[in-house]
């Protein structure tokens, strides 16, 4: 028992010495950049792939560095693979949740899906925090009004034939 108050001072110690490490905000690591330059640079030359391999190889310097998620969702969204993109969306989104560019692609990638109703709660999330006037809710609000409504198949839609045929 005697022990008892400096240990807890030496926890609180660690604890807070840990949290306060943990927290600083890096640099990204110089390679890192060049892999993320180099995918953009294959990007905008339609080399999806090439684009993708470079930001993961960057994600695996410097895992860290948030913009690389956002690039990998741009790039998934190109390659047709909106799912991946919304994870990654998320991934930022968890680290900051206030993210702009986070929320309007995640968007934007739900509205290419079809979850319209999802991509709208998006947009009044990016209208409340940044208002009408930011870039990120202009784009997500024309993705919105440039999607057709896709109508979905239920179950009850998709009834399969009844009749049985015999064959001799």
């Amino acid at each position: 028992m005697r022990y008892y108050p400096a240990a807890l001072a030496l926890t609180l110690f660690c604890a807070v010495s840990a949290s306060v490490g943990n927290g600083a905000v890096t640099a990204p690591s110089p390679r890192a950049l060049a892999l993320q330059e180099q995918g953009r640079a294959a990007l905008a030359a339609g080399q999806v792939q090439s684009a993708i391999d470079a930001f993961e190889s960057a994600l695996a310097i410097d895992p860290a560095y948030t913009a690389l998620y956002l690039d990998l969702a741009h790039a998934a969204r190109k390659d047709g693979m909106q799912g991946k993109a919304i994870h990654y969306y998320r991934l930022v989104l968890t680290r900051d949740p206030n993210n702009y560019a986070a929320i309007s692609g995640e968007g934007e990638a739900l509205a290419e899906k079809g979850a319209l109703e999802k991509a709208r709660r998006n947009l009044a999330q990016l209208k409340s925090l940044c208002g009408d006037g930011c870039t990120e809710t202009r784009a997500l609000s024309d993705k919105l009004t440039a999607t057709p409504a896709v109508p979905v198949l239920t179950a009850e839609a998709a009834t399969p034939d009844a009749s049985v045929t015999v064959k001799n």
